[in-house]
């Protein structure tokens, strides 16, 4: 059943209509985020059972089609669409999951880390938390840095401090041990930020 819902976690998002370019080869780009969050699981905890594979291959299935744009600017804006999308990602691998025959409490355990429900107090959320922050950090932090280029330094600092907060000590003694590439022009930025929280 695990290799049978990847799959179909993977076709899901193979149909992307967004692409990214990797090592010369162009991906759907969520399918392409899927294979990094799995990529980090095996590296932070390895020892992960199947159904936190399944949650974390399946964070971000399917984003394309709850566009940021259909919700309000602003920050309440945003805090509406990320909520929204938490509990449509979380529903549709269970549905997939479903599918395939996987059992009611397998399918709320993977709901609930898909969804960050009760982040400090699940480890299975905080499970996927931790992989989407490293995942964040290592591959999109330095292209969303470019996207802003109106953003002071205390602007940056603020979301590199929070997205720190985020993470479990175990994500932070992960990666003060070096076992993450940090984007090179944004290294003193992160030190500074770790610094000052």
């Amino acid at each position: 059943m695990f290799g049978q819902v990847i799959e179909l976690i993977d076709e899901a998002n193979s149909h992307d209509p967004n692409k990214e370019q990797y090592k010369n080869v162009m991906w759907p780009k969520e399918r392409l985020y899927s294979e990094r969050m799995t990529n980090m699981l095996d590296r932070f905890m390895p020892s992960a059972d199947e159904l936190m594979y399944i949650a974390v291959r399946g964070q971000h299935i399917e984003r394309w089609q709850s566009p940021r744009s259909d919700f309000a600017p602003g920050k309440h804006g945003y805090y509406q669409w990320r909520t929204a999308l938490y509990g449509f990602h979380a529903g549709r691998v269970v549905e997939l999951m479903q599918q395939v025959g996987f059992e009611d409490h397998a399918c709320q355990r993977v709901y609930n880390a898909v969804a960050k429900k009760q982040i400090k107090a699940n480890p299975d959320s905080q499970l996927v938390e931790d992989i989407a922050s490293l995942v964040f950090v290592e591959h999109y932090m330095l292209a969303f840095a470019q996207t802003k280029p109106d953003y002071d330094e205390q602007k940056w600092i603020g979301i590199l401090q929070r997205t720190w907060q985020k993470m479990s000590s175990t994500a932070h003694d992960f990666v003060l041990a070096g076992n993450i590439t940090l984007p090179t022009p944004l290294v003193p930025l992160i030190e500074k930020a770790l610094s000052d929280n």
